[in-house]
């Protein structure tokens, strides 16, 4: 237990318990409980409860998100992080709690920063050895400027994924985009890096004008903390001296009509509640310069199927049971195609009402298209300012994948 602020009592830790208790009794479990106006914040990771408490109103999002992180930290320390790690690490769990934290606002929570002051190995500092690492105090977050590679070189991958509901008549019921941008670098020194995208704001900003369809507006961005906000806000260039190693360096959202890069129908038919016949249609609707890896398309079958007979034109059907569903894998799914695929299942009881195919899930989809963001994010430039002028090579990869990617099937 840390208490920050002194302001709430001892017997807290005895109240949750018994309180969380009493909730998952009533199988009423959230995470967040309030009593007498003490707010519960907590989280379950092995054999722990993690748990912030707080009178305020605060943030619960943002708590959870620190809870989180500090499982991060814990974890890079002791490896594995449960009861017996806890009693083992007092003395180092209390020293990370002073910096993770301070008066109840957030504070470090990178662990590789904290790495570099505060070590599992007990020694004697001088005043002279003393030193708070740069980043803490918010200038510059690399940590060191000894860092040295024979060849200096910049990965930064481009990754989006699709969120998206239709009905089976092809109406997009919902829809979104959500984007990252990862890094790995591999730099010497404590170069400054600056990004360029594709970002209409910026355009408009600077008196200049995008094509229709050329420029994006990305929403809910959030930034790795190495990051100088003051000249994103200004500018909107993204300027930052990055952490040694892989990093996201942001991530965004756009709400946004996407049309569907895979479309698959379904024609089902019921013979005399005796045999069901499913006829697949999927055909990809993306340019045919590119081509979409590993699509598996899961079908959902009646739980009283049996006896499949399965042919698909292109790819490998398969009948899992244990998911009362048909898994149809295209390795390789180009652009501007379509495949076929049937299956035939004798039904083992009476197709009842409720097996009807109206009331199975949807039909969900899982792909992945390299050198291809649907959004048409772009990066326009990444520059690598360093003082001693070495020659550094930057890569850099688009990948569209699938989120929560489904498609209902007809009634």
């Amino acid at each position: 237990m840390r208490n920050y602020r002194g302001d709430l009592p001892n017997n807290i830790p005895q109240r949750f318990v018994s309180k969380v208790l009493m909730e998952e009794e009533e199988l009423n479990v959230k995470p967040v409980i309030e009593e007498q106006g003490i707010s519960f914040i907590y989280i379950r990771h092995n054999d722990l409860y993690i748990v912030a408490v707080t009178e305020k109103n605060v943030d619960v999002a943002m708590i959870l998100s620190f809870l989180y992180n500090l499982v991060n930290v814990l974890q890079t320390y002791f490896e594995v992080l449960e009861e017996e790690s806890i009693r083992d690490n007092f003395v180092i769990t209390y020293e990370l709690f002073d910096e993770v934290m301070d008066f109840g606002y957030p504070q470090i929570t990178d662990a590789k920063l904290l790495k570099e002051y505060i070590t599992q190995e007990g020694h004697q500092l001088t005043k002279r050895e003393v030193l708070i690492p740069q980043g803490v105090t918010g200038n510059v977050f690399r940590g060191s400027d000894k860092i040295s590679y024979r060849k200096n070189e910049v990965f930064l991958d481009v990754i989006e994924s699709i969120n998206l509901l239709a009905s089976a008549e092809g109406r997009i019921l919902r829809s979104e985009i959500s984007g990252s941008v990862k890094m790995r670098v591999y730099l010497s020194g404590m170069p400054e890096l600056r990004l360029g995208l594709n970002d209409r704001v910026q355009f408009e900003s600077n008196g200049r004008t995008l094509e229709k369809g050329k420029g994006i507006e990305m929403e809910d961005v959030t930034f790795h903390q190495c990051v100088k906000l003051s000249r994103f806000t200004e500018d909107r260039v993204i300027t930052f001296v990055p952490p040694d190693g892989e990093f996201e360096l942001m991530s965004y959202r756009l709400n946004t009509n996407v049309k569907p890069l895979i479309w698959v129908e379904s024609i089902i038919e019921v013979y005399k509640n005796s045999r069901v016949e499913f006829q697949i249609k999927a055909k990809s609707q993306f340019k045919q310069r590119s081509t979409a890896n590993n699509v598996q398309i899961t079908i959902p079958v009646p739980k009283n199927a049996a006896t499949p007979k399965l042919k698909a034109s292109f790819g490998t059907v398969k009948y899992a049971p244990e998911k009362d569903a048909l898994i149809w894998t295209i390795k390789q799914f180009e652009g501007g195609k379509e495949h076929l695929m049937r299956a035939h299942f004798a039904l083992a009881s009476t197709y009842g009402e409720e097996e009807t195919p109206a009331g199975k899930p949807p039909i969900t989809i899982s792909f992945e298209i390299p050198y291809f963001t649907v959004s048409g994010i772009q990066v326009r430039y990444l520059k690598i300012i360093e003082k001693s002028g070495y020659q550094a090579q930057p890569w850099v990869r688009y990948i569209t994948q699938s989120g929560d990617y489904q498609i209902k099937q007809k009634v």
